[in-house]
């Protein structure tokens, strides 16, 4: 005799700590405690920025799905349905199968599905995606599947759908770097068609997600300089990145904004708008966060890399130089960060002081305690390029190197510059 129990008697940690039902898509946020993705979304969707179950303040809202519980919670699940008729609501029983993802991307190819049906029908795709790397690769693969997305996003339908639609292209861009190049074709003839669509997003979007989302769907077509033009030219959208990466944002939002800007602002007049629409204050207040912000290392990086960018031309230059707490805030991060952030921050340096010899450069630098890092710089163990600035800007800065050095002794080897 089967008792009725059995389908009640669930493992605690296979419930959601909101919803309490079993989870069909396990999270994790980044305090380690998982969730049911549905009822987590929709906490952090409501403006929360905290762990539900801990209340400690979120420093990244990124939900990793849990494949170890999630297969847990299918192995139990086929173990309940094996001994006894009852069956759990687990995440497997609501995942589509392969089969019936080709009938539902048949019906939206072949407009069989209706406008408010597209919505349901996108939502099984992304279920579908969220469920395994394996299921994703299908998709990646499906003929015509990405182009059908592209088109659909193109469509400029409401804000839903194509938050919808994004969240799907971003979960095939993240996750399959082989697959990149499928989708770069059909996303580059069509982006004049659809950067109103990932404008909406940044607009009226609740979803941190999809606005990241977005930005890393922008980054994948910047691949030429037509491309980046065709990106830049569209003034909201711009503004909307420049904004993207006050510190005060998701630090992932921060992180892809900052890699789409670097891709698009070759050109100098993209520089030039970048600077016009306040970048460079953005970026000092990056350089500036206190360390609780969630600023991590990698985003300190790519902030002194877009300086390096946004001040290659003369309004760049101008406009740190009439803030020279900048320069300051880049004297800061040499060694501090990385080899290539103190790179990117050595050229910055060198191009203010010693390529265009501003006089307003140099005393931030002088006054910043620049010239001990600089000097620290000549002795550690740098690149050549990095050595070679250093050299020069102690020349524009009239310091004899050999009198100088001989203040420190050379002998002690337990004094490091970091």
């Amino acid at each position: 005799m089967v008792r009725d129990d059995l389908y009640i008697t669930v493992p605690s940690f296979f419930r959601c700590p909101i919803s309490l039902d079993v989870m069909k898509s396990p999270v994790s946020l980044c305090t380690g405690v998982t969730y049911d993705r549905t009822s987590i979304q929709r906490w952090l969707d409501n403006g929360n920025n905290t762990c539900p179950a801990t209340m400690q303040v979120l420093q990244s809202k990124e939900l990793v799905p849990n494949r170890t519980l999630q297969r847990l919670i299918r192995i139990w699940s086929d173990s309940v349905q094996n001994h006894c008729s009852h069956r759990v609501d687990s995440a497997t029983n609501s995942v589509p199968s392969q089969d019936e993802i080709k009938c539902i991307v048949k019906d939206i190819e072949t407009k069989k599905e209706p406008d408010h049906c597209c919505f349901d029908a996108l939502s099984k795709i992304l279920c579908f995606a969220e469920e395994s790397l394996e299921n994703r690769e299908f998709l990646a693969k499906m003929a015509g599947f990405v182009p059908m997305l592209v088109d659909l996003l193109a469509d400029n339908k409401s804000i839903d759908f194509i938050e919808q639609v994004i969240s799907v292209l971003d979960l095939i861009v993240i996750t399959i770097e082989d697959y990149k190049q499928l989708m770069t074709l059909p996303l580059k003839n069509k982006h004049v068609d659809f950067l109103s669509s990932i404008l909406l997003v940044f607009q009226r979007g609740r979803r941190v997600h999809s606005r990241i989302g977005s930005v890393r769907i922008l980054e994948l077509i910047a691949m030429d300089a037509e491309s980046n033009l065709s990106i830049a030219e569209k003034d909201e959208l711009l503004s909307e990145l420049v904004k993207s990466i006050g510190p005060e944002n998701d630090p992932t939002l921060i992180d892809a904004s900052l890699s789409c800007l670097i891709a698009i602002s070759k050109a100098k007049r993209v520089k030039v708008k970048l600077v016009h629409l306040k970048t460079i204050p953005e970026l000092k207040n990056i350089l500036t966060a206190e360390p609780n912000t969630g600023i991590s290392n990698l985003i300190t990086k790519k902030a002194l890399k877009l300086l390096e960018t946004v001040s290659s031309c003369k309004e760049g230059r101008v406009e740190m130089c009439n803030d020279t707490a900048c320069i300051e805030a880049v004297v800061q991060k040499v060694f501090k960060v990385s080899a290539e952030a103190t790179e990117h921050a050595v050229t910055i340096l060198w191009s203010m002081c010693y390529l265009f010899r501003d006089g307003k450069a140099r005393e931030a630098v002088t006054n910043s305690n620049g010239l001990t890092k600089i000097l620290l710089l000549m002795q550690s163990n740098c690149s050549p390029a990095v050595r070679q600035m250093a050299g020069d800007l102690l020349k524009i800065f009239r310091v004899n190197s050999k009198s100088c050095l001989s203040s420190y002794d050379t002998k002690t080897t337990h004094i490091m510059p970091f």
